[in-house]
């Protein structure tokens, strides 16, 4: 007889993305699938910011867009995309792969980049999150995207906040989360994460000067449940990101991480000097 399975805290699931657990591998494969969505149909030129964790920069390389990537040190490079071989996820278009530029600098201050020199910025794997001023890091997004340039984000929801700080015994701070204007929430590591209810994100979306697309949770099954599935048919993986596609007009109050896509207006959209 097989023992139990006992839940593990919300610490324990993300605190760090373990590419071998059953749900990170869901996870990426998701995150995957919602870039392939996202990115424009014609090449273009890709701010990636997301760290060296994240797997979409090679995936928009072989969808021909020239990506630079920003990373903290020479050591690390771009991991290899997650993809799965049963075809459930979008493959890259058939066209020549553009180039991938690892870059090292701060993903905070774009200083070393031109205004409006960028199709898109990816801000995926929670950077804004970890960035606690996140206007000022979302402005300068802004600023290096062209008129008309999308930027997809990811952060770190009031609902894991709420776990986060249930787990830790923050009873007082958890009580005022919901209504707060600014969640900033302790880990067990040390580190302190931003997070965000869906209004949040398209406040400061819009303070920046972009236009909020939408918001949604990056996947709504839980961990747990992604978990419990996969151990009981490991071909699961890929009905698993079928259904969190098709969840794309799920409770943005579900899910541990939120996913917004915003554009830049256009230059006949800007207001016009007086």
């Amino acid at each position: 007889m097989s023992e139990p399975r006992t839940a593990r805290s919300a610490s324990a699931h993300f605190a760090t993305s373990d590419s071998l657990s059953a749900y990170w591998r869901f996870y990426w494969a998701v995150a995957d699938a919602q870039l392939a969505r996202w990115l424009p149909e014609e090449p273009g030129r890709i701010l990636d910011l997301s760290g060296p964790d994240f797997r979409g920069a090679p995936r928009a390389v072989a969808d021909g867009h020239d990506v630079v990537t920003l990373l903290p040190s020479t050591e690390l490079r771009p991991r290899r995309q997650l993809t799965l071989v049963n075809g459930h996820v979008p493959a890259a278009r058939r066209r020549s792969p553009g180039r991938l530029h690892p870059v090292i600098g701060d993903t905070t201050f774009l200083s070393g980049f031109a205004s409006g020199a960028f199709d898109c910025v990816v801000a995926d794997n929670r950077v804004l999150s970890r960035h606690l001023a996140t206007e000022a890091s979302l402005g300068e997004i802004a600023r290096v995207l062209r008129p008309g340039g999308q930027v997809l984000l990811c952060v770190d929801s009031v609902v894991l906040g709420m776990a986060l700080l249930a787990e830790q015994d923050c009873w007082p701070e958890l009580s005022s989360a919901p209504s707060a204007d600014v969640l900033l929430v302790p880990w067990p590591d040390g580190s302190i994460t931003r997070c965000f209810t869906a209004e949040q994100v398209a406040e400061v979306v819009a303070d920046v000067g972009l236009e909020l697309e939408w918001v949604r949770p990056r996947t709504v099954l839980s961990a747990s449940t992604v978990e419990l599935m996969l151990a009981r048919d490991s071909q699961a993986l890929g009905r698993l990101v079928e259904m969190e596609l098709r969840a794309a007009e799920s409770d943005d109050n579900v899910g541990v991480h939120l996913l917004a896509s915003a554009r830049k207006p256009a230059m006949d959209a800007l207001p016009k000097p007086r």
